[in-house]
């Protein structure tokens, strides 16, 4: 797996913040096959059980895997731990990433999204060895105006509720930063952020979520509550997102600056399905899985509709989705039966053959 993305990742120092949540363990499994050295900073596990946990990274990998448990609050420990271990690239996930915590926390949300983001970037301003960083921000970064085509990256930033607003606050501190303040840095900085759809895949254990919500119901032999039936989402295995943001790095580390920019990176317009499809679609794969819908109980603002358009990263990256919605679903739910039914872990595997299926169609980051 090593030769993927040009081997460009081999024997990197790669600092990945948030590396103990759901898409941020996947990333660091990943890495770490790729052969790079990574350094995970991150707050205590987010869940019980911890899909980071369960891979055991710490003792699978000894000689190429740090974990810190800090907060990028906390730009002091930052500091200390950029200059003692000296990446190269950053991948920026570390973040209050629910949307419904957002209203009970908003001032939290905004420390961590917004302040949180501004000390990854002066760290890495402030350091001799750093060359790329990528931020992970989100879709709900854009104003969202539910329209039934996808945003661009070009649209407009905009949040009516505390989770969007400090995405939409981070990407353009995110701008600033690349335009102002990295754009004559010696060494050369190279800043991306990334905006990613509705990511599903096992090992997602966080609260108020589709998926988890239903495993969870269905291994304690209950009914899943499911709000919002009608709202649309672009679903995408967590897989997909991750092999935009690791090509989008090989591109960066090799000195691409003209990649140094804002980039979606969402499923197929097939992979738009409503909170009721993709409900109905996981049962058909654990019959187990009963759920039914109920009115959302407060005023809190969720999007309707909300669609990504990828077409810049299609044809400038050469990206392209590789697992359709049915794939993706087959792959996550699979996942949870085998943990809940068998205790096995299937990431590995899954990433496996994840990255079989894409040499066979000769995607871009296997060339």
């Amino acid at each position: 797996m090593k030769d993927l993305f040009g081997g460009i990742y081999k024997d990197k120092v790669v600092f990945v913040s948030g590396h103990t949540g759901f898409k941020g363990s996947w990333l660091t499994l990943w890495l770490l096959e790729l052969g790079a050295k990574v350094i995970g900073y991150s707050l205590d596990f987010p869940t019980k059980p911890c899909h980071f946990e369960l891979l055991n990274l710490t003792s699978n990998f000894k000689k190429s895997f740090i974990h810190f448990e800090g907060d990028i609050r906390d730009i002091k420990k930052l500091r200390e731990v950029f200059q003692t271990y000296r990446p190269e690239i950053v991948f920026h996930l570390a973040a209050q990433s629910l949307v419904r915590r957002s209203y009970k926390r908003p001032l939290e949300t905004f420390e961590t999204n917004v302040i949180g983001t501004v000390n990854i970037f002066e760290v890495c301003r402030e350091s001799e060895s750093v060359r790329v960083i990528i931020n992970v921000t989100s879709d709900k970064c854009y104003k969202n105006r539910e329209w039934v085509w996808g945003y661009r990256e070009s649209d407009q930033l905009g949040g009516d509720e505390p989770y969007s607003a400090s995405k939409a606050c981070s990407e353009i501190i995110t701008g600033c930063y690349r335009k102002s303040l990295f754009s004559n840095s010696k060494p050369l900085k190279l800043l991306a952020s990334v905006r990613a759809g509705n990511v599903i895949g096992g090992g997602d254990w966080a609260e108020d979520r589709l998926i988890p919500d239903i495993v969870k119901a269905t291994n304690k032999g209950t009914k899943a509550l499911i709000r919002n039936p009608n709202s649309v989402r672009p679903w995408q295995h967590v897989l997909e997102p991750l092999s935009g943001y690791l090509l989008l790095g090989q591109r960066l580390l090799e000195g691409r600056e003209d990649f140094a920019d804002a980039w979606n990176f969402g499923p197929d317009e097939s992979c738009n399905l409503s909170v009721a499809e993709l409900a109905k679609k996981s049962k058909a794969y654990w019959n187990m899985i009963d759920y039914e819908f109920t009115k959302e109980p407060s005023n809190l603002r969720e999007s309707e509709i909300l669609k990504l358009d990828c077409s810049k990263a299609n044809s400038l990256l050469k990206w392209r989705p590789l697992w359709d919605i049915d794939k993706a679903i087959k792959m996550t739910i699979n996942w949870y039966k085998n943990y809940y039914l068998n205790k096995k872990i299937g990431t590995k595997a899954d990433l496996r053959e994840y990255v079989n299926e894409a040499r066979r169609k000769n995607y871009e980051f296997t060339k």
